[in-house]
């Protein structure tokens, strides 16, 4: 009984262990469901300070596209959570740009942070625009390429020893970015050389679609 007991909690340790490395495989995925649900009806989709709420209101929001450039992870921090001194202006509160800005302090963990400023670092240096849904994108990627490109997507799966097989990595930017979404897309339906396989009649154009876009976040 002693070792079912303790077979259960290596289990259960394994899970865990498994499922945080699932959850934590592209910081910029996690970021951005955070902007969507908090940052995109007055920032705007695309970050340029464009959204709904923000024309309702009648105010200018930060274009983060350009804002966040300029500024370190420390100073984004301090404008998104209003918490410490800005060491530019030396100003105690954060919204410099907008006094409708509200404070996340309260709000965002600090993985949380992280993962919405890797988001944000994605919005200002993307080549390419996101074509799909990407939580869609994580599913089919967790189902149908995470046996070869790993859960974290760096090439490192199981098959990989198996097949002795050197599957592109998609947290490289270098590998992802010189591909076009187009190219990522026939890619996936086709399928490229001697082991990866073509999707088509499997998935469908939409899906694809969303494959990509999680792709690219896992490279931001």
């Amino acid at each position: 009984m002693t070792m079912n007991r303790l077979d259960a909690a290596v289990l259960i340790s394994l899970a865990a262990i498994s499922l945080f490395n699932m959850a934590s495989a592209s910081s910029a995925y996690e970021g951005r469901g955070l902007y969507v649900s908090y940052c995109l009806l007055c920032h705007g989709a695309g970050g340029k300070g464009d959204g709904p709420l923000a024309k309702a209101m009648k105010i200018t929001p930060a274009d983060l596209t350009t804002t966040v450039r300029s500024r370190s992870d420390t100073i984004l921090r301090k404008i998104i959570t209003g918490q410490g001194r800005q060491t530019i202006t030396g100003r105690d509160r954060h919204n410099l740009l907008s006094d409708a800005m509200p404070e996340w302090g309260n709000v965002f963990s600090e993985q949380q942070l992280e993962s919405l400023i890797a988001y944000l670092r994605f919005l200002t240096r993307k080549q390419h625009d996101l074509m799909g849904d990407p939580r869609t994108g994580q599913r089919l990627y967790l189902a149908y390429c995470r046996g070869c490109h790993g859960d974290e997507g760096d090439g490192n799966g199981i098959m990989v020893s198996l097949l002795r097989i050197n599957p592109m990595d998609h947290t490289n930017p270098n590998e992802t970015n010189r591909l076009s979404n187009e190219q990522l897309v026939d890619a996936i339906l086709e399928g490229r050389g001697r082991y990866m396989p073509g999707w088509k009649g499997i998935l469908d154009q939409k899906e694809v679609e969303a494959l990509v876009s999680y792709i690219r976040l896992l490279s931001n």
